[in-house]
C-alpha cells in the first residue's frame, strides 16, 4: 500500500504528467460523445449516471488542485516579503569590499 502512496505523491507532484494525462482524458471524452450518442447509451441511466460521477470527482479533483496551487503561491510570496534582499546585497558588498557603512548621523 506504501507502494502506491509513493507513486501517487510523485504522480500529483509532476504537472508535466499530468497536464498530459488530463489531456488524454478531456480528448477520450470528446470522442465518447457521438460514440454515445450512436450506441444509444445516452438513454443508459447507469451510463449517464457514471458519467456524472465523473464529472463530479474530476471538477472537484481540479479544485482541489487549482487550490494547493494557490496555496503555494502564497506560501512562495510570504517566504519572499520576509526576505530582506536588498539588505543581503548590501552586507555581502560590505563583507567583500573595503567599504563600510555611513555612520548614522
Amino acid at each position: 500500500m506504501s507502494g502506491m502512496k509513493s507513486l501517487w505523491a510523485s504522480v500529483q507532484g509532476d504537472p508535466v504528467f499530468m497536464r498530459k494525462v488530463n489531456g488524454w482524458l478531456a480528448i477520450f471524452w470528446i470522442v465518447m460523445i457521438p460514440i454515445s450518442m450512436v450506441m444509444g447509451w445516452l438513454n443508459s441511466v447507469v451510463y449517464v449516471s457514471a458519467l456524472s460521477l465523473w464529472a463530479l470527482v474530476s471538477g472537484h479533483w481540479s479544485a482541489w488542485q487549482a487550490a494547493r496551487v494557490e496555496v503555494k503561491q502564497q506560501e512562495d510570496a510570504a517566504k519572499v516579503e520576509q526576505e530582506d534582499l536588498p539588505e543581503q546585497v548590501v552586507e555581502k558588498i560590505v563583507e567583500k569590499t573595503d567599504i563600510q557603512p555611513e555612520p548614522a548621523g
